[in-house]
């Protein structure tokens, strides 16, 4: 969710908001209720949720293959072997 900057023109404070990109633009100061409020052109700025985003997640996958434990070896079997 974006978080817009907003000045006030009666008091001069500036203050941050959370917004949706569908919320209409703030009117009132949330200092001193003036309606001379304006959105300022800033760097943007947003918060990530849910998981994947933190670098502990990021290529977190989870097994689903159990790994198979190698067959024994047998020596090839001869003919002719005594052994075998």
């Amino acid at each position: 969710m974006p978080i817009y900057e907003y000045r006030c023109g009666d008091c001069g404070k500036g203050f941050e908001v959370m917004q949706k990109f569908s919320d209409k633009p703030v009117k009132t100061c949330k200092h001193c209720s003036g309606k001379n409020v304006e959105k300022l052109i800033s760097a943007s700025s947003f918060v990530l949720k849910g998981t994947g985003w933190h670098a502990s997640d990021y290529g977190k996958k989870e097994k689903t293959k159990k790994e198979e434990p190698p067959a024994s070896k047998k020596p090839p079997s001869c003919a002719g072997c005594p052994s075998c």
